[in-house]
């Protein structure tokens, strides 16, 4: 089969190359998928760029985590899937159900399993979710990390609710994800950007606040101007230490701070009086288990959820779609068609 491999980190990516590698056999409760899509995320790109790395994690490997395909063979003592049925890679499988744990969060597709970008990949049947009916390949191929991701961050752990307000940090993957299951929940979203171009398109999408945080440095004001001065239910925060203090004074009284991403100042301090003073909730939120997978599929199907597409690369210009991400020309997500 064709695959992709990274031999090395390095920043201009030059350490992906396509080899052939041998098809792989599912054993006993696992299933062989043959991947259609796969998608990036910024983990993804630490992961080939940088010395971001996973315990356990060999060279050269194939890279990854989010994909979607067709389950083409089953091994001894599967039962939940079948050849044909259609599905979404797990980010974690190890992790189906219940609380995350080291243990079940310890092997991550992408990391130190096997990644998505090659046509053929094999998962546990237990932890693999199947697709939302009503999405295609490419659409579904962005669930893995970034959906789940922010579907753990408001349903799984902050019970998102209608009538209560999301700030959503920038217009990239879990961001866009965020915005579009707060509107579809009856909640408020609210974007930043520095993008006006990226905010017009956050706004047709069911953004109802939208805020350049380069024309508007204290975003954080405007947020509470937004809100009567309350401030918001919840704040899908993507950029760690570098946004969190604003973030902290934009949320509300007992609101929430879902921490994802730590896009800037990973090794700053965050003085925590504004946690004290507002009483507020700073979690991480480590994507999620196939149980949530499955919750949120329902949710994508009842409400007809589109994912966003910003681009669909072919199989040969991976490189270039890295790149692409790279440079923050997308909205939403970026897909390459295996």
């Amino acid at each position: 089969m064709r695959a992709y491999e990274l031999q090395e980190h390095d920043p201009d990516f030059q350490g992906l190359e396509i080899v052939e590698r041998e098809r792989p056999e599912p054993g006993p409760d696992e299933v062989l998928v043959e991947i259609e899509a796969a998608s990036l995320n910024y983990r993804d790109l630490a992961i080939a760029a940088t010395e971001f790395s996973y315990p356990g994690e060999e060279y050269p490997m194939i890279p990854l985590c989010d994909g979607a395909g067709d389950v083409v063979e089953v091994g001894e003592d599967v039962e939940r899937l079948a050849v044909g049925d259609s599905v979404v890679a797990p980010f974690f499988p190890d992790w189906v159900d219940g609380p995350g744990t080291p243990d079940k969060t310890y092997t991550a597709t992408g990391g130190n399993r096997p990644g998505t970008l090659a046509e053929y990949a094999v998962f546990p049947a237990d932890a693999t979710p199947k697709m939302p009916a009503s999405l295609d390949y490419e659409e579904a191929c962005t669930l893995t990390c970034a959906g789940l991701t922010a579907w753990t961050a408001l349903e799984e752990h902050g019970d998102l609710t209608a009538g209560e307000s999301v700030l959503c940090l920038g217009t990239g993957g879990v961001s866009t994800f965020a915005l579009q299951f707060a509107d579809a929940m009856g909640a408020t979203p609210i974007v930043t950007s520095s993008s006006d171009a990226k905010l017009g398109l956050a706004a047709t999408r069911g953004a109802e606040v939208t805020i350049n945080y380069e024309d508007t440095p204290e975003w954080d004001e405007a947020v509470l101007e937004a809100t009567d001065g309350v401030g918001v239910d919840h704040v899908v925060e993507v950029g760690g230490a570098g946004t969190l203090e604003r973030s902290l004074e934009a949320v509300r009284y007992n609101g929430e701070v879902h921490l994802i991403g730590v896009l800037s100042d990973p090794n700053s301090e965050i003085a925590p009086r504004a946690i004290l003073e507002n009483a507020s909730s700073v979690r991480g939120v480590s994507v999620g288990s196939r149980a949530a997978f499955d919750r949120m599929t329902r949710a994508i199907d009842a409400n007809e959820i589109e994912p966003v597409v910003d681009r669909v690369f072919d199989f040969e210009d991976a490189t270039a779609a890295y790149r692409y991400v790279w440079n923050g020309k997308h909205t939403g997500k970026v897909v390459i068609e295996v």
